[in-house]
């Protein structure tokens, strides 16, 4: 085999490999609509779910993330002031007031934490954890500091941005 056959297969791999660690289950995108639609709802803000964060200004790697520069939330949440583009952009460098992570079941809850520390570095005000296998949202305020709610809670209160959501109708 050629240089040039291996390094597109070793290239059609690496996609591959990142498209099936990536891969969402029903579960997490039910969890995710229903959270997109909540949002959607608030004129507050701008909702993008699976935006590219430009995070190439800090070395991620202190954080345990394995990414190099980018990040993406499940959904990022941003003031009405961010609109659509005449030209698009690749890598978001402004940071969204909030990002949730969905736990998906190939994926770490120790994994997403490390994001969010990077998230928080990054001038992120909040980060929101969902698990959907146990119906449970946590609110991160702080890297150090969280809320939980479960089904026995009537609403998801993040004091920081402002937002209440009723939990029936995420899980």
């Amino acid at each position: 085999m050629s240089f040039v056959n291996e390094e597109v297969l070793e290239f059609e791999n690496n996609v591959l490999d990142h498209e099936e660690s990536d891969m969402g289950s029903l579960n997490h995108s039910f969890t995710i609509g229903r959270l997109a639609g909540l949002l959607f709802n608030d004129e507050r803000f701008t909702v993008m779910p699976e935006l590219t964060l430009d995070a190439s200004q800090i070395d991620l790697s202190q954080f345990g993330v394995k990414a190099k520069k980018d990040l993406k939330p499940d959904i990022s949440l941003y003031p009405n002031t961010v609109k659509r583009q005449r030209r698009d952009i690749i890598r978001m460098l402004q940071m969204p007031l909030l990002a949730i992570e969905v736990v998906s079941p190939e994926q770490g809850v120790e994994e997403i934490l490390g994001k969010f520390d990077a998230y928080f570095a990054l001038g992120v005000k909040s980060c929101w954890l969902v698990e959907p296998a146990v119906d449970v949202l946590h609110v991160y305020p702080q890297p150090d500091q969280h809320r939980t709610f479960d089904m026995h809670d009537t609403d998801i209160i993040d004091d920081v941005i402002d937002i209440r959501l009723p939990i029936q109708k995420i899980f």
